[in-house]
């Protein structure tokens, strides 16, 4: 069985950005990663100082170049089971042990069954205002009610168009509504039938009564189901959303287990994602460190006092 200092699950900006601290740090360290990026649907990743407009892919392969450059190990993979004393069991049966673990499995994004809406996703149909808010400016931006944050989104977007409009199966009411108002958002009510799509371009959305809600970018927040499965078979707590509960440098309620990137924080950009893996394998090092020093004083006090 291949023993490591730190075993990391998850090859993304978290993960990678924690294995080149570690492996700087001259720790022995292996990402498992199964090759399935949040972002993969997406061209270019913006707000990452000095790689915005970077493909995605490009910044994970720089990254795995760089980790290897000082020795850590990329293992691509799944992890079928973890276990405690952190073993790791993959999908080819291949078996790990780590003296920690830090867990950047990420999140699914759950989409409302709208037809079409998933081929766009990560194209002209998005999340995060600030990742592409910029791409979209001045354009015919709809905004779909699919949370109680919708309202919010709508109200952002309206800083990069004059054009925004909230679609949602029940009009907002109250409040909300007001705050529409006030940023000059109009509602169309009824909810979404599907997505139309022109020459391979999002052009509008059809509404329920049969009209067409002409379009040139389509917000919305998807629901998010962390992939917290090593995090669940070890018993990390949780909160009520799902989402594993931790510190702030990432450290669960398990000793020896970090958790770091969006299976922490769903929303968290590229950026923020990396700095947190960067966090928690700082701390992780410095665990470690405790640990060995605690071992060598236990071994000095065992030996035997020597008389002049």
């Amino acid at each position: 069985m291949t023993e490591r200092d730190v075993l990391i699950i998850g090859g993304g900006p978290a993960g990678l950005s924690g294995a080149l601290v570690l492996a700087r740090a001259r720790r022995s360290v292996t990402v498992v990663d199964a090759g399935e990026p949040r972002n993969a649907g997406v061209d270019h990743m913006h707000g990452f100082l000095t790689r915005d407009g970077m493909p995605p892919a490009r910044l994970l392969e720089t990254g795995r170049t760089e980790v290897r450059g000082y020795g850590g190990e990329i293992v691509e993979g799944t992890v079928a089971r973890a276990e405690e004393g952190f073993v790791l069991t993959l999908g080819d049966g291949a078996r790990l042990r780590g003296r920690r673990l830090l867990v950047t499995t990420g999140v699914t994004d759950v989409l409302p069954d709208v037809p079409g809406l998933r081929e766009r996703w990560g194209r002209e149909a998005q999340m995060c205002p600030y990742c592409h808010g910029w791409e979209v400016r001045d354009q015919r931006i709809a905004v779909l009610g699919t949370s109680p944050n919708s309202v919010h989104q709508a109200l952002l977007l309206r800083q990069w168009s004059p054009d925004v409009t909230f679609v949602a199966d029940t009009p907002p009411a109250g409040e909300d509504a007001a705050r529409l108002a006030a940023r000059g958002i109009p509602v169309a009510p009824g909810g979404v039938r599907r997505v139309v799509v022109e020459d391979d371009r999002l052009t509008g959305l059809e509404l329920a009564d049969g009209s067409v809600l002409g379009c040139d970018a389509v917000f919305l927040a998807p629901t998010w189901v962390p992939k917290a499965g090593p995090l669940t078979d070890l018993g990390c707590e949780t909160g009520e959303d799902g989402f594993v509960k931790t510190d702030p440098t990432g450290r669960t309620s398990v000793p020896g287990v970090w958790a770091a990137g969006n299976v922490v924080v769903p929303s968290g950009q590229v950026i923020m994602a990396a700095a947190a893996g960067a966090m928690a394998a700082a701390m992780i090092n410095a665990d470690l460190v405790e640990e060995e020093v605690a071992r060598e004083l236990s071994v000095s006090k065992s030996r035997p006092t020597s008389l002049a």
